[in-house]
C-alpha cells in the first residue's frame, strides 16, 4: 500500500525562471541526485492523494515521481 512521504528538495531555478528539483533527501538522511528531468505537469498522485507540479524524474535508471504541492515536497512511498 502507497502512502505520502515528504522529503526534502534541492533546487534551483533555471535561466528561464522555471523550478528543478536536482537532489532529494529522504527523512533518514539518504540522498539521492536526479540524473535527469523527463517532464514536468501539473497532475494528481493517483496512489497517494494530493496533487500539485509533478516532475517525472530518472534516479539511478529509475523513473519515479516528484510532487510539488504549493512548497511541499512529495514522493509516492511503499
Amino acid at each position: 500500500m502507497a502512502h505520502k512521504v515528504t522529503v526534502r528538495v534541492l533546487a534551483e531555478f533555471d535561466e528561464h525562471g522555471q523550478l528543478l528539483p536536482r537532489a532529494i533527501t529522504w527523512a533518514d538522511g539518504r540522498r539521492y541526485c536526479i540524473d535527469r528531468i523527463l517532464d514536468v505537469r501539473q497532475a494528481a498522485s493517483l496512489k497517494v492523494g494530493g496533487s500539485g507540479m509533478r516532475y517525472t524524474c530518472r534516479i539511478h535508471g529509475q523513473e519515479v515521481y516528484l510532487f510539488r504541492d504549493d512548497n511541499h515536497w512529495f514522493m509516492e512511498g511503499r
